[in-house]
């Protein structure tokens, strides 16, 4: 198949040269300013993996034209303005495959929303959605994934196309579900690193079990399946948000609580002011995305907030809600 990836970030580069193992005709898109890109070019390799001469390197947009298949992989917060660029370009009967876990801070949009909201009815939509590091991929530990689209066709022609010992790929059943779900473990994320930074790591438990429910409140009152929370998408990456020394959104909450900066992307830091509007429009009771929010954005006492947070009023832990 022929793919346009368009992102040159370390996730982006990964799947270049992932795709590129799996035998697929690759071009890495970045811009002339990135930083990325001029690596790439100049080296054709970053800290993580190499790319081999046969995938292209473009800082042409147009290169998408080419493509059957283009896969996203930016971050949520620029996916509208890249898609007024390839609005431009006025592609059809593609298929676009978003590799990026957030919600729209200004519109509280999935990522699939935004590009329906953009492209031309005869393209298909699709994410790729789970846990995993490229540190630990381009090292060849293996991981699960999913891929998770409206048409079950498409799925299975990506699941087929992208599949290997190094990742396994899963059909997702619920592209709401799946994408809320992948979009708030990274404030769940942060919420770690706060415990982590105010040394109650043991305290990462309960706050896995306890984010959990609450997801499940706000997926199903979204129109979502329950069940899709427990998956890949969320609770499935846990092990990767919560707990490794690799994640962005930990290590920021953890550095945020020892005062010092971090200038790495922490997509929950975003997610967090979006999924709690969506908690309020939707009346869902979001505890811990709460706290999260009052620490970030009103720069809230965050002992006291995680004290009262799992200080609240006793109940019946699977209560119906």
């Amino acid at each position: 198949m022929k793919i346009s990836v368009i992102g040159c970030g370390r996730w982006g580069s990964f799947i270049a040269w992932y795709l590129n193992q799996r035998g697929h005709q690759i071009t890495l898109y970045g811009r002339k300013t990135s930083k990325n890109m001029q690596q790439f070019l100049q080296q054709r390799r970053n800290s993580f993996i190499e790319l081999p001469d046969a995938v292209a390197l473009s800082t042409d947009l147009t290169c998408i034209r080419d493509a059957e298949i283009i896969i996203i992989s930016v971050n949520v917060q620029g996916l509208q303005s890249l898609m007024d660029e390839i609005n431009v370009l006025q592609v059809h009967n593609k298929i676009f495959v978003l590799c990026m876990k957030g919600l729209e801070i200004s519109t509280g949009r999935r990522p699939s929303q935004i590009a329906k909201d953009n492209l031309p009815a005869n393209c298909e939509i699709a994410v790729w959605l789970g846990p995993g590091h490229v540190q630990e991929f381009s090292q060849g530990i293996p991981n699960c994934m999913v891929m998770d689209s409206d048409s079950s066709k498409i799925k299975e022609e990506l699941v087929d196309a992208f599949s290997s010992e190094l990742i396994r790929f899963y059909y997702g059943e619920d592209l709401l579900g799946n994408e809320v779900g992948a979009a708030s473990k990274n404030v769940i994320g942060i919420a770690a690193g706060i415990l982590d930074g105010l040394q109650l790591s043991a305290l990462k438990g309960a706050l896995m079990s306890r984010g959990t429910r609450e997801i499940a409140r706000l997926i199903v009152a979204m129109g979502g399946k329950e069940l899709s929370v427990y998956g890949l998408c969320h609770l499935g990456d846990y092990q990767a948000t919560v707990f490794s020394q690799l994640s962005h959104n930990r290590q920021f909450g953890e550095k945020l609580m020892r005062g010092e900066k971090y200038d790495q992307l922490a997509e929950g830091y975003y997610t967090a002011k979006a999924i709690v509007e969506l908690g309020r429009k939707y009346g869902v009771e979001l505890p811990i995305c709460e706290t999260v929010y009052e620490i970030l954005y009103n720069s809230a006492d965050a002992m006291e907030l995680m004290g009262d947070l799992f200080s609240r009023s006793l109940k019946c832990e699977f209560r119906k809600e």
